[in-house]
């Protein structure tokens, strides 16, 4: 079973110009939430911060994960020592 958590995403904007003059200040405040990144009012680009890019990384791994899960065919078994000895193991 896959659980969605839902989270409410703050939005900042930054022009490249400001990213910039002040990337230390910028980069920060990508802490917690994306920045998008505007060029002539266009988002070119989104900054997310270390944590932030961590969590969505895991989330996404999961989520492959688990539709893996989901769709094998378990009644089409290995034996375990075959499945080691091709890996190695």
């Amino acid at each position: 079973m896959l659980i969605i958590s839902y989270y409410y995403v703050y939005m900042n904007t930054v022009s490249i110009s400001q990213l910039k003059s002040r990337p230390a200040k910028i980069i920060d405040r990508a802490f917690d939430y994306p920045i998008a990144v505007e060029k002539r009012n266009q988002v070119k680009a989104y900054l997310i911060g270390k944590d932030l890019y961590e969590k969505l990384m895991a989330y996404i791994e999961n989520y492959i994960d688990n539709k893996a899960v989901v769709s094998a065919d378990f009644k089409k078994g290995k034996n375990f020592e075959d499945v080691a000895n091709e890996l190695g193991i």
